[in-house]
């Protein structure tokens, strides 16, 4: 691709909001603008995004970026996206608009069919192909049940009339004026409907999903260039559009795990902890699913993967539903005002638990209180459930899979919180590394539109100036720590009662 300014810009369409990054030629973080996004729950277990409103806000915060001083005299050679992934939608080829709300990663409607075709004796041969459980997780149930409840799609579909895809999908469509239906294989891997052995959409999982080929996007690697915005968008010239990537995907290559072995977690709205395997599709432990680590110029490398559905979202509930602080931040001061939990443990199964249990149906529960209980040992045992869940996933990787860790490399909003870190370390005892840069998904995604912008040739090299963060040591507390641990293993059951 020629070279054209010296900044890339980064789209990180989160699950809460939409926000725009400009790294410059070093990959430093010049600037950061931010819009949140309404979160919808029209029924039990549902969760749903309006795309309409999320494209509005991406180019509401590409102008803002767009007119910045730093970015005009600098010039912009690259959009990058990283996104939210699962989340799925389906629009209209003709009008461009979405048949209905969006379906996000949490939403759990896509179960009752999910059950049925495991029932079927489904589960081991989709498990083969796409390395993934059978799980409403993923896009493809909700995707089904889109075609089933919205008047009218088996028709369109039929007629070539419909689009699908995840929000990079819809992002890049719309960006491109509707001229490119792409998305990329980390993207891809994630929806239940792709082979991770034939590096195509399963013709088979199409139809058993009820959905039609001329509904899927293109599927290319993150470092191709995808297409070019609209002129206005991102100033007034057309931009590539090139380095997108899922998320955690994105957070892993911005944590240079490029060795099998390697392991990030992120702490987001959920988690996703990944371990670097490799570059052929090994079986993943029961509990854990293989995904497409990044793909660069159509190489592929692989993950163990494991899936949390509520960690930092655990402190929203307390914020906005409960009510028990005034900011998350909170949490860190109440947790280290006590010494210990007092018993109490919150297992935040909102939406079920994801893995390594994969029990949708379990709920969250609070238990161990005594009439002495403060909100300091709920706002503590709400921190803890987030390391508590890392911890079940990561001895799995490491019991099951065979390939201990040296160290974990960890990214997301909750790593700010300096006890929920430390307790994170004690409880594995392993070295934990956060980086000094937040935003490590978004970090990745421009890494790799810098490799294919000529920004450099490799994403070690010197010119990147990135450090290696700050590191929490497991302190000597390994009894109890395992003390607690049993705890949560207890209160997990509670929560899987039916």
């Amino acid at each position: 691709m020629k070279e054209h300014g010296n900044t890339i810009v980064v789209i990180d369409q989160s699950t809460s909001a939409t926000k725009a990054m400009l790294f410059d030629r070093y990959a430093r973080l010049l600037r950061r603008m931010s819009i949140p996004h309404r979160q919808y729950y029209p029924a039990d277990g549902f969760v749903e995004h309006d795309a309409m409103e999320i494209f509005d806000n991406v180019c509401q915060v590409l102008m803002q970026i767009a007119s910045e001083k730093v970015a005009d005299e600098a010039g912009i050679a690259a959009l990058a996206i990283t996104n939210q992934r699962e989340t799925a939608l389906i629009w209209d080829r003709c009008t461009g608009l979405p048949v209905a709300r969006a379906a996000v990663w949490q939403c759990g409607r896509g179960e009752p069919f999910c059950l049925e075709i495991t029932r079927k004796g489904f589960a081991d041969s989709i498990r083969k192909k796409t390395g993934l459980r059978v799980d409403p997780y993923y896009s493809a149930s909700k995707l089904h049940w889109l075609m089933h409840h919205v008047d009218g799609l088996q028709g369109k579909a039929e007629r070539g009339e419909l689009m699908l895809g995840t929000i990079d999908s819809w992002l890049i469509y719309k960006l491109t004026g509707g001229r490119v239906h792409a998305t990329d294989y980390t993207n891809a891997c994630r929806t239940m409907l792709f082979n991770i052995h034939t590096l195509q959409w399963d013709p088979e999982l199409i139809d058993l999903f009820g959905l039609h080929p001329s509904m899927f996007p293109e599927i290319k690697s993150s470092n191709d260039i995808f297409g070019f915005t609209d002129p206005g968008i991102v100033g007034s010239h057309p931009v590539p559009i090139t380095g997108v990537i899922g998320d955690s995907h994105g957070a892993l290559f911005g944590q240079r795990c490029f060795l099998p072995g390697m392991a990030k977690s992120t702490y987001g709205t959920g988690s996703s902890i990944m371990m670097n395997i490799g570059f052929q599709p090994l079986e993943a432990p029961e509990g854990l699913v293989t995904s497409i680590g990044y793909a660069l110029a159509g190489k592929i490398s692989y993950v163990f993967e494991g899936n949390i559905h509520c960690t930092g979202d655990t402190l929203n509930w307390l914020k906005n539903e409960v009510g028990l602080i005034a900011d998350p931040a909170e949490t860190e001061i109440l947790a280290t005002s006590v010494e210990n939990n007092n018993g109490v443990y919150l297992v935040p199964a909102f939406v079920g638990l994801g893995a390594p249990w994969w029990d949708p149906g379990a709920r969250a529960c609070l238990s161990g209180m005594a009439r002495n209980t403060t909100k300091a040992h709920i706002a503590r045992a709400a921190l803890e459930s987030i390391a508590y869940q890392i911890k079940d996933l990561v001895a799995l990787m490491e019991e099951e899979g065979g390939i201990p860790l040296r160290e974990l490399r960890v990214d997301g909003g909750a790593t700010r919180n300096n006890f929920l870190m430390q307790f994170q370390a004690n409880l594995l005892n392993l070295k934990v590394v956060r980086p000094d840069i937040e935003e490590i998904s978004a970090l990745g995604a421009a890494l790799i539109a810098g490799l294919t912008a000529g920004f450099w040739k490799n994403p070690d090299e010197p010119a990147i100036k990135t450090s290696s963060g700050f590191a929490f040591y497991p302190k000597n507390n390994s009894g109890k720590s395992q003390e607690w641990y049993a705890g949560w293993k207890k209160a997990v059951e509670r929560a899987r009662l039916k």
